[in-house]
C-alpha cells in the first residue's frame, strides 16, 4: 500500500516509493501528473477514474474510492484500489488530494481462494459499477435492455443468460433476453401469479436464489423442461422495486453450482436497485413523451382536405427527446374559387407550452385566412395574436395563397425557411420570399433596428412588415414548405441540410406521397435534434409552356403618374403577349378598375396583370375597400356609372373577391391561340412612358 499527494492547483502529483511499486512503475517513468498512470491502468478505466473524482469534486463530498483495472510490467491483468481524501479551503474550493494506492489482486492475509474470492467479489462491484454509470444515460426501455443484452455491460457477472420482465397489467413482459436464456414455456408473457421464479420475485419482492440443477427441478418443475437442455446450473431472480412496488424482474443464469456468498447477494441487490431506477426512469420517459407527442398531434389537422386542381402530402417527426416536444406545424385551408392556403411554422421551446401556444397560433392564423384577410394582414394579425398571449414565445411561419386555376401564389414569411420549388422540367430553386420578423415579436418601427435587416414592408403588405412575394406554379410545379428539423444535422453546418434536402427534392420521385417519405429518410431512423414538419403541394395537370410573369404597379392616392404608367404599362405588355388587336380593351377595362379604386377608396392600391398558363390575360385592382362594387343603370346624362358595365361587355369573365380589410376586382381576357406567345421573359416596359395627361 503506497501513498499518493495531489496538487489540484498545480497538477502536480507525488507518489511515494510503495504506491510506485504497487504501480509497477519506475521513479523515472514517472512524469508527476495524473496522466503518468496512464500506462498502468486498463483501457477505459482511466476516464472512469477521471470521472470519479470529478463526481466528488463537484458534489462537494470530502473522499472516493474505486477499483480500476490495471496492468504489470508484463502486460498481465491485475486490480488496483485508489482512495483519496479532498482537502479545501475556507471558501469550500478543493485545492488537494492525498489518499493510497493499493494492489488488491495480492492483499495481505488471503492467500488462495480467498484472495480470489475477493478479486471476484471487486470484479462483480466494478461491474456493477459500470453498468449503472451506463444505465444513467438510458432514456428509453430500449436503451435499457441494449445495455443489458450488451456482453461488455453485464457479461462479466459470469452469467450465462441475462433476462429482463416489466410488470404491464398484471402480468409479466419479457423485453430482453440474451445468450442461452430460458423465460417462461412458449410465451414472453407470464401471470404474476404463475409457478416461476420471475413471477415469484415480482410476487414477493424478494430475490429467488437458485443454487443446483436439483432446486431448479423441485422448486419450479414448470420450468424445468426448458433448463434441463441447458448447461444453467444456478440462477437468481431479483425483483426490480420503484416507489415501494414492482416494476419487473431480472434473472441470471450461471453454468457454476453453489449457492450465492452474503457479498455476492449485497452487490447483486444493488444492481438490480440501479436497473430498476433506470427502468422506471425510463417508462416515464417514454409515457410522458409519448403524453406530449400526443398533445402536439392532437393540435395538428386531424386530416387534409381534398383540394381539387392539386395534390398535397405532409409529415410530421417528433424528436425522441422525452417530453421535450416542439411547436411544429402545418395546415390546409380550401378558400373556394380554385384557392388555397397552406402554411407551416415553428414555435420557439421544446416543451408542452410550445405545443399549446402552436395549437392556439395554427387556429388563430387560419381564422384571419378564412375570414379573406390578404397573406400580409393575416400574418400580421397572427403576430399580434401571439403577442397578446403574453407568453413570451416567438414563432416562424411561411404561409402561400394559391390560386390553382391561374398557378399564382402570393407568399409571405415570417422569420422562417424560403420555399423550394421543383419545377415541371426538374430544375429545383429556393425562392427568395421577402421576409418579416418572427411572430410575436413587438412591431418593428419602419425607422428602427429592424430595418437593418431587411424586413419591412413592401409591395402588397400593406404597411403590415410582412411583404408578399408573387410566384407563379405551372401546371406539374411542386412547392415545398419546411421546418428546420429536415435540415439540423448533429455535429454540420445549416448549408449541409439544405444541401442534401435540394438534391432529394431534385432527384426525388414526382408522386408527393413518396416524395415526402424520401425527405423524411433524410433524418435516418432515430430522428434529427429537433422536431420535423413537412408540407409538399404539386399543382396538377400537365407541364405547358409558361405564361409570363407578373407585371405589378402600385396606385398612390393624389399620384396623377400612377394611372397613365400603369395604362402604359398594360399596353405595352399587351402587345408584348401577341394581342396588340386586343389592347384598347383590355386598357380600357383596366382603367375603369383603377379609377374605382382611386375614386371610392381611400388607401393604396395594387394593379396588377399576368398571361396564366391558361392562355388567359388576368388582370387584378386591389383596394382596402371592403364595399363590394355593384353594376348600375346610368341614366343618359350621368357622367359616371357605366364602368362595370363596360368591364362587362369587353371581358370575357370577371369577379369580386374579399381581401380581409379590401378586396380584390379581376378580369380575365382570352387570346386568340393562333396569337399566344412562345414562353418569353416578362415583358419590359417601354424606354419612356407617355404623357400623363394621355
Amino acid at each position: 500500500m503506497g501513498t499518493f499527494d495531489w496538487n489540484l492547483d498545480s497538477g502536480q502529483m507525488h507518489l511515494d516509493a510503495t504506491a510506485l511499486e504497487v504501480l509497477g512503475l519506475r521513479p523515472e517513468e514517472f512524469t508527476g501528473t495524473p496522466a503518468g498512470l496512464r500506462a498502468r491502468l486498463a483501457p477505459g478505466e482511466e476516464g472512469r477514474l477521471d470521472a470519479r473524482v470529478a463526481q466528488a469534486l463537484k458534489s462537494g463530498r470530502g473522499h472516493y474510492g474505486a477499483y480500476v483495472r490495471s496492468r504489470d510490467r508484463d502486460g498481465s491483468p491485475g486490480w488496483t484500489h485508489i482512495q483519496g481524501h479532498i482537502l479545501r479551503d475556507p471558501h469550500d474550493r478543493p485545492y488537494r488530494i492525498i489518499g493510497i494506492i493499493r494492489d488488491a489482486a495480492h492483499d495481505p492475509g488471503e492467500p488462495g481462494a480467498a484472495g480470489e474470492r475477493d478479486e471476484g467479489r471487486r470484479r462483480l462491484t466494478g461491474v456493477v459499477e459500470r453498468t449503472t454509470a451506463i444505465l444513467a444515460h438510458a432514456r428509453t426501455v430500449n436503451d435499457v435492455t441494449d445495455t443489458l443484452k450488451d456482453p461488455e455491460a453485464l457479461g462479466h457477472l459470469g452469467a450465462v443468460s441475462i433476462m429482463l420482465g416489466v410488470v404491464e397489467g398484471g402480468r409479466i413482459h419479457l423485453v430482453a433476453e440474451g445468450r442461452l436464456g430460458s423465460y417462461v414455456p412458449e410465451t414472453a408473457y407470464t401471470r404474476i401469479d404463475a409457478a416461476l421464479p420471475m413471477s415469484e420475485a415480482v410476487r414477493t419482492l424478494r430475490p429467488v436464489y437458485l443454487g443446483s440443477r436439483e432446486e431448479f427441478q423441485q422448486r419450479y418443475p414448470l420450468l424445468w423442461p426448458y433448463i434441463e437442455p441447458l448447461s444453467v446450473r444456478s440462477g437468481v431472480y431479483l425483483p426490480l422495486i420503484a416507489h415501494g412496488r414492482p416494476i419487473g424482474a431480472l434473472g441470471l443464469l450461471y453454468t457454476r453450482d453453489g449457492d450465492f456468498t452474503a457479498e455476492e447477494r449485497n452487490v447483486l441487490m444493488a444492481l438490480g436497485s440501479g436497473i430498476a431506477q433506470s427502468l422506471q426512469r425510463a417508462i416515464l420517459f417514454e409515457q410522458e413523451h409519448d403524453l406530449a407527442e400526443g398533445l402536439q398531434r392532437a393540435m395538428l389537422p386531424r386530416r387534409i382536405p381534398e383540394v381539387a386542381g392539386a395534390r398535397i402530402a405532409v409529415r410530421y417527426r417528433a424528436a425522441r427527446m422525452g417530453r421535450d416536444i416542439g411547436g411544429d406545424w402545418y395546415d390546409v385551408l380550401p378558400l373556394g374559387e380554385g384557392r388555397v392556403g397552406v402554411m407551416i411554422g415553428d414555435v420557439e421551446g421544446h416543451d408542452t407550452d410550445a405545443a399549446a401556444v402552436m395549437g392556439q397560433l395554427r387556429i388563430a392564423l387560419r381564422a384571419y385566412v378564412a375570414e379573406g384577410h390578404t397573406p400580409g394582414v393575416a400574418m400580421a394579425r397572427a403576430s399580434a395574436f401571439l403577442r397578446e398571449l403574453e407568453t413570451e414565445r416567438f414563432a416562424t411561419c411561411t404561409y402561400a395563397d394559391i390560386d390553382l386555376t391561374t398557378g399564382m401564389a402570393r407568399l409571405v414569411r415570417a422569420g422562417h425557411l424560403d420555399p423550394v420549388v421543383r419545377r415541371g422540367d426538374g430544375s429545383c430553386h429556393r425562392i427568395q420570399v421577402a421576409g418579416g420578423l418572427p411572430l410575436g415579436l413587438p412591431a418593428r418601427d419602419p425607422a428602427g433596428p429592424g430595418a437593418a435587416f431587411g424586413y419591412g414592408p413592401g409591395p402588397g403588405s400593406e404597411g403590415t412588415g410582412y411583404p408578399v412575394t408573387s410566384l407563379e406554379l405551372h401546371p406539374g410545379d411542386t412547392l415545398l414548405l419546411c421546418t428546420d428539423g429536415l435540415t439540423e444535422r448533429p455535429g454540420g453546418d445549416a448549408d449541409t441540410g439544405m444541401r442534401e434536402l435540394m438534391e432529394a427534392v431534385r432527384d426525388g420521385p414526382a408522386d408527393v406521397e413518396e416524395l415526402a417519405d424520401v425527405l423524411c429518410g433524410l433524418l435516418g431512423d432515430s430522428g434529427g435534434g429537433d422536431d420535423m414538419a413537412l408540407l409538399v403541394l404539386r399543382r396538377r395537370g400537365t407541364p405547358a409552356p409558361r405564361g409570363s410573369g407578373p407585371l405589378s404597379h402600385t396606385l398612390t392616392p393624389g399620384d396623377p403618374d400612377a394611372p397613365a404608367m400603369a395604362r402604359h404599362l398594360i399596353r405595352a405588355a399587351v402587345a408584348a403577349w401577341g394581342a396588340r388587336d386586343q389592347s384598347d380593351g383590355i386598357e380600357l377595362a383596366a382603367d375603369e378598375l383603377m379609377t374605382n379604386a382611386l375614386v371610392h377608396t381611400d388607401g393604396v392600391g395594387h394593379v396588377s396583370m399576368r398571361l396564366t398558363a391558361e392562355g388567359r390575360i388576368r388582370i387584378e385592382v386591389e383596394d382596402t375597400s371592403s364595399a363590394l362594387p355593384r353594376r348600375r343603370a346610368a341614366h343618359d346624362w350621368e357622367v359616371s356609372g357605366r364602368g362595370l358595365m363596360l368591364v362587362d361587355r369587353l371581358a370575357d369573365a370577371w369577379g369580386v373577391e374579399p381581401r380581409g380589410g379590401g378586396k380584390c376586382v379581376w378580369c380575365e381576357f382570352t387570346i386568340p391561340a393562333a396569337a399566344a406567345p412562345a414562353p418569353a421573359p416578362a415583358p419590359a416596359p417601354a424606354p419612356a412612358p407617355p404623357d400623363p395627361s394621355g
